[in-house]
């Protein structure tokens, strides 16, 4: 769409430092987005501090998170200061204000993550790949897609043929679907929210993947690793940095909890298997002492697009195998 928007409107000079910015941003990220066949990226991460977003493009469409101020900044000029980015938004992508949607971006907890926000149902689709994604960018804090997260599921997708994979703390199944785009023999998918599993229905049905292979299942992640059921060849957890779900009695605070996750984990891996871990925790801090019996690589700097170069702290991810050990006779 084209913006409606006269570009001698904005001449406050903040204003025209976004503006600048985000050209620059689009006219690096952009490329970089087409060439890669990427629809959904982040533009921008305040890059300058008096303009807090975090701006995500999905498509057509735009989703901006407004970091909460600090108490000492005046409310009228956090105001006009979202009035001017939404502008600038406009004028340098060329969409229309409905084509963009506002959120507050704020530290969650408990279930609040997965609580409607609106009644809108406005979900599309959007390209990942050869995978096909519904988002919905108004209904609640989430939009069904981490995007930091996008070179893992690549890299699932490329390692996955011939595997058995298991996504813990699954949400939309996303990871699910590229490991069955990449050939894996099943996927088992599972999550306490009945919320993101319907989603992630839906995302199954949209890329014709399902049948006995392919599984989703709502249970608790923490009681699922202590059964004794089933081995597989590559998962994926992802846990959230704390949950007190009323479905469940657990309580989970991933740095208290990682390392029985994790070995609890490792053994539902087979021998020559490989365990992807990765946390969004600020400041996470691995426990390297108790899981020295494995093969730990930090894959971070790997698991980061172009597109959040500049915020590398949004996750830590590690590459977890067991130890290779030679036969006894």
């Amino acid at each position: 769409m084209n913006s409606d928007i006269d570009k001698n409107s904005v001449p406050d000079e903040g204003v025209a430092m976004l503006i600048n910015r985000l050209r620059k941003n689009q006219r690096v990220l952009g490329k970089w987005a087409r060439q890669q066949n990427i629809e959904c990226f982040r533009l921008y991460d305040r890059d300058l501090p008096e303009y807090a977003f975090a701006i995500d493009c999905y498509g057509e469409y735009v989703q901006m998170a407004e970091y909460q101020a600090p108490s000492s900044i005046d409310e009228e000029k956090v105001r006009l200061r979202r009035e001017q980015a939404i502008t600038a938004v406009q004028e340098v992508l060329g969409i229309a204000r409905e084509d963009i949607v506002l959120k507050s971006r704020e530290r969650q907890r408990g279930t609040q993550q997965y609580e409607i926000q609106d009644q809108s149902k406005s979900f599309f689709v959007v390209n990942e790949g050869p995978a096909r994604l519904w988002i919905n960018l108004k209904d609640y804090l989430d939009t069904g897609l981490f995007l930091d997260h996008r070179p893992i599921r690549q890299f699932i997708r490329e390692n996955a043929a011939g595997k058995r994979f298991l996504n813990l703390f699954c949400y939309t199944a996303s990871a699910s679907i590229q490991a069955a785009l990449g050939g894996a023999t099943s996927t088992l998918s599972i999550d306490l929210s009945n919320t993101y599993l319907d989603w992630a229905r839906r995302n199954f049905l949209l890329n014709k993947i399902g049948g006995k292979n392919h599984r989703l299942k709502k249970a608790d992640c923490i009681d699922y690793l202590s059964s004794k059921y089933e081995k597989f060849d590559l998962i994926f957890l992802d846990p959230p940095t704390f949950s007190n779900s009323k479905s469940s009695s657990n309580v989970l605070d991933i740095q208290r909890d990682h390392g029985s996750l994790i070995r609890n984990a490792m053994n539902k891996l087979e021998r020559d298997g490989l365990l992807i871990f990765s946390t969004n925790k600020l400041n996470f801090k691995l426990d390297s002492e108790s899981l020295k019996r494995f093969e730990i690589r930090d894959y971070t700097k790997f698991s980061l697009g172009k597109d959040f170069q500049r915020q590398k702290k949004i996750h830590q991810t590690w590459l977890i195998s067991h130890k290779w050990s030679p036969p006894t006779y």
